[in-house]
């Protein structure tokens, strides 16, 4: 709609010197314009023909450096912004969206060092237990300038930070007395969060890498999960005999423990994106089901008798993801037949209603299909995007589905597994353990349906010393994969794209 608009409009009313008139806009009509009349026309131009427009002379430059204008095309274009000094700075829209559409241009052309610099950290001398983002990764484009941060965590007992833009190593803590094995962030609150092999808890200052608080347990730690309530800041760990304990942050005071998982590890936590629901469960036993509990109960110290029975049993479910576009909604994996090469992929919406008694946990389908797999079920890699798009990769294959099943696209473009996937509004990006990692770009089809096309290779190194990428995480101008190494000291490697 916006481009004949726009072509008509800046042929009828060429630049200056663009035609015969050499006082430029003099002689046309559209220099009588008010103000209000040429805002209400550029709101029908996209981005670069409002850029052409500015330079015709004061009066329309003026209209088209309206804030709002460009603050109207970021919200077509991106459904959220991290825009910080949007009231300091007239012009900080405009500077956003140019930031950072000059940074998608280069993600998505990936051609090295016209569009990125690749980094490699070195610094650990065991391998990474965990990678997370120290950093916002929501960056504030108005500014130009985005410091992506991350964090790494490693059985050499030491947690490390690095800065992706500055390619250097921020800080190292102290060696700890145990492998560190579970890492977690709270970019809002420059926090980090570890866990080691006996099961300490540790919170840390993200900016400075020193301790904050400790937590001496006496279970092993197999997940972990934050979220916040109310303004208050909750960590709810996983133990290996299939307990939930939650933590206040940074303080690391106890609130509540329930047992969920009889004698089992809980191997997966997630919160919902609206925060109000927790999945817990398993991966040792299809026998026993995962459950969704209510987060609120948990941080108010509510009896264990009392969350057992809220809980809702999800049978055989070896898997979860939530959907991130919409709040409650989530997609479990479970086992069609202990002896099929099928599984069922379910999509629920998890709802809580008031009854005569009381508030019962409820689910909804809204779909479910079958999907054929290859070797263990385990091995597969879930993710969601949107409010009904699915992600799974097995093997060397990724598959992008609809939650009733429809096969949106199906990419074979690694030559071996398929370790980690990051997925955020704009891109997925696969790890592999071939030491390559992929993009892809999301686009909307002429259905209004999304699928992936898939754009490059990132290469990671030589195999020579490298077995391949066994993470991967990405945001607005950046992909960091850790490496794993042939000698133990894992690296990352960091692709850092231009502005």
């Amino acid at each position: 709609m916006r481009r004949p608009i726009a072509e008509n409009l800046c042929g009828c009313f060429a630049l200056p010197g663009e035609s015969g008139d050499p006082a430029g806009m003099e002689s046309n009509p559209a220099a009588a314009l008010t103000r209000d009349c040429l805002i209400h026309i550029f709101t029908r131009l996209g981005a670069e023909d409002l850029r052409r427009a500015s330079q015709v002379n004061q009066a329309w430059n003026d209209a088209a450096e309206t804030p709002w204008l460009w603050r109207r095309l970021c919200l077509e274009r991106w459904i959220f912004c991290n825009l910080a000094n949007a009231d300091s700075e007239i012009n900080s829209w405009k500077k956003y969206y140019l930031h950072r559409s000059k940074a998608e241009h280069h993600m998505a052309s990936g051609r090295s060092t016209a569009d990125y610099t690749c980094t490699t950290f070195r610094g650990h001398s065991g391998s990474i237990t965990g990678l997370q983002f120290l950093s916002n990764p929501d960056h504030q484009f108005d500014t130009g300038i985005c410091k992506p941060l991350v964090c790494t965590a490693s059985r050499d007992c030491t947690l490390q930070a690095w800065s992706i833009q500055e390619g250097k190593q921020l800080w190292s803590t102290p060696v700890q007395e145990e492998p560190l094995v579970k890492l977690i962030t709270v970019p809002q609150q420059d926090l980090a969060i570890t866990a080691d092999s006996k099961g300490n808890i540790k919170v840390w200052n993200g900016q400075t890498g020193d301790e904050l608080t400790v937590s001496a347990n006496a279970f092993t730690v197999c997940s972990l999960v934050t979220y916040n309530m109310n303004n208050q800041l909750c960590l709810t760990v996983g133990s290996g005999r299939g307990e939930l304990i939650t933590l206040t942050i940074p303080n690391l005071s106890q609130i509540s423990h329930l047992s969920v998982i009889d004698a089992y590890k809980v191997d997966f936590l997630l919160v919902s994106t609206d925060q109000q629901w927790i999945i817990a469960g398993t991966n040792e036993s299809s026998d026993i089901p995962a459950k969704v509990l209510r987060t609120e109960p948990l941080m108010n110290s509510v009896g264990d008798d009392k969350l057992t029975t809220d809980s809702l049993p999800l049978n055989g479910c070896f898997s979860a993801c939530w959907l991130p576009k919409k709040p409650s909604r989530a997609v479990t994996l479970t086992h069609s037949d202990v002896t099929s090469s099928e599984i069922s992929i379910v999509t629920l919406d998890i709802t809580l209603q008031k009854t005569r008694h009381k508030l019962e946990i409820q689910a909804k389908q809204v779909g479910n299909f079958t999907c054929k797999v290859a070797g263990w079920s385990n091995d597969i890699l879930l993710e969601g995007h949107g409010i009904n798009t699915i992600i799974l990769a097995q093997g060397t294959e990724l598959k992008l589905f609809s939650i009733d099943g429809v096969n949106l696209a199906s990419f074979r473009d690694h030559k071996e597994t398929i370790s980690g996937i990051s997925v955020d509004p704009f891109r997925v990006v696969t790890a592999s353990m071939d030491l390559s990692l992929r993009v892809y770009t999301w686009k909307r089809q002429p259905n209004k349906c999304l699928s992936l096309e898939s754009s490059y290779h990132l290469l990671g190194g030589s195999h020579l010393r490298s077995r391949g990428f066994i993470s991967v995480l990405c945001d607005h101008v950046s992909i960091v994969g850790a490496v794993l190494s042939k000698d133990g000291k894992d690296v990352l490697k960091a692709y850092y794209f231009n502005l």
